[in-house]
């Protein structure tokens, strides 16, 4: 089976590509020709993620799915939430992003935080919705050198050791995106027909 994952962050492709496993080929943006950006006009993840996914399909005939997630702090109220990527400005630099979000926590104590997955997939033309949470903590410095964007500063509940000290499979067992993605793998492999997949 065929799926167009609508990204071009190879750190994404490539947790995905593990998580989905080889049943499904996995194809990215630049498999497509498309180079660039795709359109993020919501302010929610939800509708976000639809609309990526929508485009996708709609521009290139394919099936496809794309992701939207971010980290939410709870003191920050949500923050930075769906404008994760871009939290210190425009160009999605994950070291200022950080720093700005450490600093924004340098007086609270309450470091409570979600990391929060939307995955739209559009299959014929019908569109589905799997998310996932995981619920952690935002530590005072970064620690390891695995994973991307917030990864150095987010420790899951239940452990000792932040998302970008685990291993890959370590991550992708209690992740939010590893979670969203288990639910759209169950539901690709209990279609009872599919007519409708390239």
């Amino acid at each position: 089976m065929q799926l167009c994952f609508a990204t071009n962050n190879e750190h994404k492709l490539t947790e995905i590509r593990q998580l989905v496993g080889e049943r499904f080929t996995i194809l990215s943006l630049n498999d497509l020709g498309h180079i660039g950006d795709i359109p993020e006009d919501f302010i929610t993840m939800d509708e976000n993620s639809l609309q990526k996914a929508r485009f996708i399909y709609d521009n290139y005939d394919i099936n496809c799915f794309a992701d939207d997630s971010g980290l939410e702090v709870q003191v920050l109220g949500g923050e930075p939430g769906v404008f994760s990527a871009r939290y210190a400005g425009p160009q999605k630099n994950n070291e200022h992003n950080i720093d700005k979000l450490l600093e924004g926590l340098k007086t609270f104590e309450n470091r409570k935080a979600q990391f929060r997955c939307v995955i739209t997939l559009v299959l014929g033309g019908n569109h589905h919705q799997f998310k996932g949470i995981v619920n952690g903590m935002i530590t005072n410095r970064r620690a390891g050198g695995k994973g991307f964007g917030y990864d150095p500063v987010f420790i899951p509940n239940g452990f000792y050791k932040t998302f970008a000290e685990m291993s890959s499979k370590e991550k992708n067992s209690i992740s939010h995106r590893g979670n969203a993605v288990g639910k759209l793998v169950e539901f690709l492999n209990n279609l009872e027909s599919k007519p409708t997949i390239k």
